[in-house]
């Protein structure tokens, strides 16, 4: 299912920041082109369309799924809404790239997975950076042992948004909290350099109506005994830098979620700096993965498996659980913090 050039149409579900992102990342790569947009409401369809030169606009997200035109669908819609959105585009027999975190809980990625597996569509939780160019340098420094055997991992992201209990950062109804929004990474980071994760213990700040955490920090181990520290705040500005430290040297990833500078810190030399810039806004390169596995007849990315997504929901669940929150799946509810 693609254009008559054999590029990859794309619907894209939601309109908000991160939608208008992927759509102009789009514009950077011959791999896909935008040609739906679904929302909840015609109106708010026909600006984006407009925004972005869409040819088709619908005013809601089941319409979409059923355009003849639409091959694979971003879901950028906010968390509670990733399940229900993926389910639909899946059973409608279209590939789907879903925003992180892929849903609000475990059981709900399993879901997504075994309805992906069913219609035999390509499913992927959007994990950008991944992707970036600056990412796939660090990961071959890595496997070529430049800073020797990996021992220890930190990584934060942190940022002071003023508090609004109805913004979706701290609004539970629409899967606010910390972690679910900024967690994710360090989190992701950790696993893909420590292997299976264990925590070992995790500590949270809570917003003013004690509704979801504003601030989480996490102990991890990995499965060959290295450990991570992991830190998340939506009320305080971090660093926001990763560090990934070896037997043999460490590197440093400022902005790593974004990444495009890394230093390499090599026992007994001089540091190192690389620079690997993003050809648009860094977006283009996750587009480009869906696109050239769709191509191959694949149904998951091997840097972002469906497994990975299940293992990062299992532990964002057991580091909820440690705080206390809990989200029913039902209502998309939450109930306040001890």
């Amino acid at each position: 299912m693609t254009d008559d050039n054999g590029v990859l149409r794309w619907g894209v579900i939601g309109t908000g920041g991160i939608a208008h992102s992927f759509v102009e990342a789009l514009g950077a790569t011959p791999a896909g082109r935008i040609t739906a947009v679904g929302s909840r409401t015609p109106e708010r369809a026909e600006e984006f369309g407009k925004d972005w030169d869409i040819p088709e606009c619908h005013g809601s997200y089941e319409d979409l799924a059923q355009s003849p035109n639409v091959d694979a669908v971003y879901v950028a819609t906010p968390h509670p809404w990733h399940h229900p959105n993926t389910l639909t585009c899946l059973r409608a027999g279209k590939h789907v790239l879903v925003e992180k975190p892929m849903a609000m809980n475990a059981l709900q990625v399993s879901q997504m997975v075994e309805a992906a597996r069913g219609s035999d569509r390509f499913l992927m939780e959007a994990m950008w950076t991944r992707y970036l160019p600056a990412s796939r340098l660090v990961r071959d420094l890595v496997q070529d042992g430049a800073i020797g055997e990996v021992h220890w991992v930190s990584a934060e992201f942190g940022i002071n948004a003023p508090y609004d209990p109805d913004h979706r950062l701290f609004n539970a109804d629409l899967g606010g909290g910390a972690q679910l929004d900024l967690g994710v990474y360090p989190l992701a980071l950790a696993s893909h350099y420590l292997g299976e994760l264990t925590v070992v213990g995790a500590t949270r700040q809570l917003s003013p109506d004690r509704m979801v955490d504003t601030h989480t920090t996490v102990l991890v181990r990995g499965e060959n005994g290295g450990t991570g520290s992991l830190a998340c705040s939506s009320r305080t500005t971090m660093p926001n830098r990763a560090v990934l430290a070896g037997t043999k040297g460490w590197l440093e990833i400022p902005y790593f979620w974004m990444a495009t500078d890394v230093v390499l810190h090599r026992d007994g030399h001089e540091p190192e700096k690389f620079h690997r810039p993003f050809r648009a806004n860094g977006y283009e390169y996750e587009a480009e993965e869906v696109a050239r596995r769709v191509a191959a007849g694949e149904r998951e990315s091997p840097d972002m498996p469906w497994a990975e997504s299940l293992r990062l929901a299992r532990l964002t669940d057991q580091i909820r659980d440690m705080g206390g929150l809990v989200y029913t799946p039902a209502t998309v509810k939450a109930v306040p913090l001890a």
